[in-house]
Parts: structure tokens; C-alpha cells; sequence
């Protein structure tokens, strides 16, 4: 039972994440999930119970702003629905503790990127790289891979691919993020529950603790300036892939 409440306080945790950067769904939660003793699979793929209706309830707030591109999003998930599955299927080829290495090892190379500032003529190459399909489903499918490969909703690469690749503006690049999340984890999850890696009473625990916390702080994040939101988001990244990285190697 102390477990589950623990597990449930991490919930809280991730769920702000996601709705303050419409990310974290998974790529925070598995590493801590792994702390309160869950095995790698299961650290991987029980988060994803709660990553669906947590990124849809943060999309709502930000669709009401006006704040996801729709295009995008849509091309988005021709590329990265069948890739998704891909990964999901290729993930028994990687040992669960790889898994959990590759994800912090992976959020912290996103992270330093995101530290500087994106630039105008990046932008505008960016507006040009959106206006083809064919580039934007390139893109998702990569991250697809990646998705079903490490269990994760996808939007700790999603966000930075849309800032870095494609020129929207941070809370475009999250608010479009959420709605591909809420798609993307459907195929995942079923995948992996399919191949046994879920833990449900950790994922209800979790979910408990998620969604809730995801709906009120995506209602808070619209009145920060995205400048400051993507600085924070990369310090986040590198800060804590650092700390879970060297974790796993060194003392775990």
C-alpha cells in the first residue's frame, strides 16, 4: 500500500510536467517508477494507463487557446502511428535496464539543445519543413520508433522535434504534442499490454495521481512566456537525465 501511494505522489509529479510542458508522460515516470522497485518492463509500460487521458485533458486547455496545429498534428500521426507500433514490437530486443538508460540518456541530449534559444532563420526554415507532409510524417516516424521502442507518449522528442524542426512556438509545440501523445499511446499500450509489461495496480496508482494534476496545471501553464518555458524545460531534461543516468550506472 505504501508503495502505491508513492507511486500515486508520482503521479502528481508527472502530471504537472505534462500539462506545464506537454511532456513527461513516460520519460519522467519510468525512471521514478523504477526507484519504487517496479522491474524495467514494467517501469516502461505501466505509465502509459495514464499517459492517454492525462494528454488529453492538458490538449483541451490548449486547444482552447488556439495553441495546437491541427496539420501537424494530423501528418504527425500518419507517420508516427505505424512506427509506434514497430518499436513497441522491438523493445523485447532490448533488455528492460537498456530501456531505462536509453531514456536518460535521451532526455538529457534533447535538453542541452533546447538551453539555446531557437533562431529566426531556424524558424522560417522550420515553416518551410511543415508546409511538406511528406517531411513532417518523416519526422513523427522517427519518433514513433523511439516511442513504442522505450513505452514512451513521445512528447520529450515530439516538443523539441516541433521547436527545432518544424519553428512553432514552445506552447504550439506542446499543446500539438498532447493531442499526437493521446493517439500515439493507444497502439503502444496495447502492444505492451498484449506482451504482458504492465503492472496495473501501479498504473491505476498512478493514473490516480496524473490526470488530475496534468488538468490543473495545463490551465496555469498559458500565462507563462514560452521563452521561459523552454529554458526551463531543457534545464529539467539535462538535470534530471544527469541524476537518473549516473544512478543507474553507478549505484543502483
Amino acid at each position: 500500500m505504501l508503495q502505491l501511494v508513492e507511486i500515486a505522489s508520482a503521479g502528481i509529479v508527472v502530471g504537472s510536467l505534462f500539462g506545464l510542458f506537454g511532456v513527461g508522460g513516460s520519460s519522467f515516470a519510468t525512471p521514478l517508477l523504477s526507484l519504487f522497485g517496479l522491474t524495467g518492463f514494467a517501469a516502461v509500460a505501466s505509465p502509459l494507463v495514464a499517459t492517454m487521458p492525462a494528454a488529453l485533458v492538458g490538449a483541451r486547455q490548449y486547444g482552447r487557446s488556439h495553441e495546437v496545429d491541427r496539420t501537424v498534428a494530423l501528418w504527425s500521426l500518419v507517420g508516427g502511428v505505424p512506427a509506434t507500433i514497430a518499436g513497441a514490437l522491438l523493445s523485447r530486443r532490448v533488455g528492460g535496464p537498456g530501456l531505462l538508460i536509453a531514456s536518460g540518456v535521451v532526455l538529457g541530449v534533447v535538453g542541452v539543445r533546447l538551453l539555446w534559444p531557437v533562431s529566426p532563420a531556424s524558424i522560417a526554415a522550420g515553416a518551410t519543413r511543415r508546409a511538406r507532409p511528406a517531411i513532417v510524417v518523416a519526422i513523427a516516424a522517427g519518433v514513433g520508433l523511439f516511442t513504442g521502442l522505450l513505452a514512451n507518449g513521445g512528447g520529450f522528442l515530439l516538443v523539441p522535434a516541433y521547436l527545432l524542426l518544424l519553428g512553432l512556438s514552445m506552447r504550439i509545440a506542446s499543446g500539438t504534442s498532447l493531442v499526437v501523445i493521446a493517439a500515439l499511446t493507444i497502439p503502444t499500450l496495447v502492444t505492451h499490454w498484449a506482451l504482458g509489461h504492465i503492472d496495473w495496480p501501479a498504473a491505476i496508482a498512478f493514473a490516480i495521481g496524473s490526470i488530475p494534476a496534468s488538468f490543473a496545471v495545463s490551465r496555469q501553464a498559458q500565462r507563462i512566456r514560452a521563452q521561459h518555458l523552454q529554458r526551463a524545460f531543457g534545464v529539467l531534461l539535462v538535470v534530471f537525465s544527469g541524476w537518473f543516468v549516473l544512478y543507474r550506472l553507478f549505484i543502483k
